[in-house]
């Protein structure tokens, strides 16, 4: 799909490509990134519906260096040459055609170009040529335009950014902060500022130091001089971007800012380190990109990266071109990890840049906003999903724990250390937000048709390499909430392989939020159950015809009378509480299924409530002892699936009286689910009987 010099002059079908016949999408977009290190191809479909995620229909690469093109072997820059003219030219008039192929309106091609082609010698020339051959205008990016659009880029990226922003391309590097909130951006109002630190550019001042010096200890001289400049340029740009307060209060108290970073040369750098987390024993569960976030000490150990990118035979994603610039990274990443004042706490690696920004930023506040894992869901639903993400919402107690026990709970490391108070264990973990609830509710029925062998197993992989895999703008961590949510639904049940890699994704996550996940995948079991086709809900106990008894609508065409039921109304209310157990002093959570159903029902003949107490057996368990996430273990790598399987049979054992395993270090609470069953009277459907 690259371009060549024996690419055809078919610049006389522009107009054949623009006045078809075709049917065109305004909708679709067609974007070319002609950046430094490489150009990149990207067909976008912007309906309303799932505009938020930028779904990419088509993407392709070309690897021309537009940087390295530049420059002959003396490091001295040079016009773009012919054949590399040609070749991106060529490029360009197959994408038309691939465009019109999609159905991309002429109109909605767009090129943008960035440091390689701003600072070409023969730039103007180019850029008009390609408009002559083409019919395409090149935009060319400011400096501050191309740190904007960037920003832009990493803002599609993530649901909120707050922190220090930077763009890695081949020719130059971006710095900025951002804050965004429902949609909107905000930044520094001196825009970013840009430096010649591309990986490429970095790569070729770096070579000739050593080419150049006539020693080592004169090449480390040099080096150090270019530290310098550098570290120099960093802290007038931290100081100059005026960096809010609440930023910098924030990278004190929490040992660091947050940076999230964009751009083929971060994002090499980020494959490497997911290489690198992968190799082990208890290897990373994730591939992609966008979402995944390093901490301080591994994005900063430059060494043990250099190592691993000159002795690995193949990593994922990294091209040789790649390879030979990791010095040159590692060189910019030790840098920064020296000038940034309050240190670097993390680094979070995104996958939107110049191509994202451009189409993110001219998206609707409203859109913008919207959370990308209900977007990517959605087309999932069926029609029950809002009722059931309400009856999941219902099912969480909503008592708030004392501001002592929540910063009780925060000082516990990672969570995994220690067991908190049940005052501390009220809080439930924010990370399980309603736009996770909405999705869940969006996607428990897509492997409800699979067999018991393949549907926990298939929903496991959801979010990794299924139908969820290309959601852009979601992080590692509600990846790992969502597949663990709908594995919980089909009652978890794995085999040795899947098992490895549902702790690898529990790993991504704390104790609390796992313990929560298994309550709610529970929930959605039985009430996958109640409800197994995800149809309209009945919100009444039976239809009356005229004579006042339900009757089959179908049946009475057919000369039959047969009573029509419908599923009672239910609701569920849920509350902490601490007298439970058989000595009424366990605390924990109080769960009720309350029913509605008519007094003419009373005798329940299809047997819901009977049915009901069985399904319900399923949630108890999750607050056994022994189905409690067991810390110690997790944190001393002792868990085994036996221990964990919390779907296994062991209704006998309750029914008996015998009390739980001994679990004193697990994270979890018991808990109580309940039956009732209203009647409301034919005249006061207000007033109802209990049961």
């Amino acid at each position: 799909m690259g371009g060549g010099p024996q690419a055809p002059d078919l610049s006389h079908r522009r107009n054949e490509v623009s006045s078809t016949s075709r049917i065109f999408n305004r909708n679709l977009h067609g974007i070319v990134d002609m950046g430094s290190n490489g150009i990149r191809f990207s067909i976008t479909d912007l309906s309303s519906s799932t505009a938020r995620i930028l779904p990419t229909l088509y993407s392709y690469r070309l690897g021309i260096s537009l940087y390295e093109a530049q420059y002959d072997d003396d490091g001295n820059q040079i016009p773009i040459p012919e054949d590399v003219q040609m070749s991106v030219i060529g490029a360009f008039l197959r994408f038309e055609i691939f465009c019109s192929d999609f159905g991309v309106p002429f109109e909605n091609i767009r090129i943008i170009a960035t440091e390689a082609t701003r600072k070409a010698l023969n730039g103007e020339e180019f850029v008009g040529r390609v408009a002559k051959e083409t019919g395409l205008n090149v935009e060319i990016l400011s400096q501050a335009g191309e740190g904007q659009t960037g920003a832009w880029g990493i803002a599609s990226s993530a649901s909120d950014v707050d922190g220090l922003v930077m763009d890695l391309g081949g020719g130059s590097t971006q710095i900025t902060w951002m804050i965004t909130t429902d949609g909107h951006m905000e930044t520094s109002p001196k825009g970013a500022f840009s430096f010649p630190y591309g990986a490429a550019a970095l790569t070729q001042r770096l070579q000739l130091i050593e080419k150049k010096a006539k020693s080592p200890e004169e090449a480390e001289a040099a080096k150090e001089a270019l530290r310098k400049e550098m570290k120099d340029n960093f802290h007038r740009a931290y100081y100059g971007l005026e960096v809010p307060d609440e930023l910098v209060k924030k990278a004190e108290r929490e040992g660091g800012f947050t940076l999230f970073l964009s751009g083929g040369g971060f994002r090499g750098w980020g494959y490497i380190l997911l290489y690198m987390a992968q190799k082990h024993k208890r290897a990373y569960p994730l591939s992609i990109i966008n979402g995944f976030v390093a901490r301080r000490k591994d994005f900063t150990d430059v060494r043990r990266l250099k190592k691993a990118a000159r002795e690995a035979d193949r990593i994922f994603r990294v091209s040789d071109r790649r390879r030979a610039q990791v010095p040159a990274v590692a060189f910019l990443v030790s840098v920064l990890a020296e000038v940034i004042p309050h240190g670097i706490k993390e680094a979070n690696f995104c996958q939107g840049g110049v191509r994202e920004g451009i189409l993110f930023k001219d998206l609707p506040p409203e859109i913008r906003t919207q959370a990308p894992i209900e977007v990517a869901t959605a087309p999932y639903a069926r029609p029950l999903a809002p009722k059931l993400a309400n009856l999941f919402y219902d099912s969480l107690p909503k008592q708030k724990p004392s501001r002592n026990a929540i910063l009780a709970l925060e000082e516990i490391e990672d969570g995994w250390a220690e067991i908190p108070s049940f005052e501390s264990k009220k809080h439930i973990p924010d990370s399980l937000s309603i736009h996770i609830l909405h999705g869940f509710a969006n996607m428990i029925y897509v492997h409800a048709d699979m067999s018991k062998e393949l549907s926990s197993a298939a929903a496991l992989y959801t979010t990794s390499s299924g139908v969820l895999a290309d959601t852009h703008g979601t992080s590692h961590r509600n990846r790992a909430i969502m597949a663990l949510l709908l594995d919980a639904r089909y009652k978890g049940d794995l085999p040795p392989r899947d098992y490895n890699y549902r702790e690898a994704m529990r790993r991504l996550l704390t104790p609390a939020e796992i313990w929560w996940i298994n309550y709610l995948g529970a929930v959605a079991l039985v009430l996958g159950r109640i409800y197994p086709a995800g149809g309209e809900d009945d919100l009444e106990g039976f239809d009356s015809d005229d004579e006042g008894e339900g009757v089959d609508p179908v049946a009475k065409t057919n000369g039959l009378h047969r009573p029509h039921h419908k599923k009672p109304h239910l609701k569920l209310q849920a509350c902490f509480a601490e007298d439970l157990g058989k000595d009424g002093k366990k605390p924990g959570i109080r769960l009720t299924f309350r029913l509605r159903m008519r007094e003419s029902n009373k005798d329940d003949p299809m047997k819901v409530k009977e049915s009901l107490e069985e399904y319900i057996k399923k949630i108890k368990k999750v607050g056994k002892k022994k189905n409690w996430v067991k810390t110690n273990r997790y944190h001393k790598e002792k868990l085994t699936a036996a221990d964990d399987d919390w779907s296994s049979t062991d209704d006998e054992v309750e029914e008996q009286g015998q009390e739980d395993d001994d679990n004193d270090l697990g994270w979890g609470m018991k808990v109580k689910v309940e039956v009732k069953v209203e009647y409301p009277s034919a005249k006061d459907s207000g007033r109802a009987t209990a049961v």
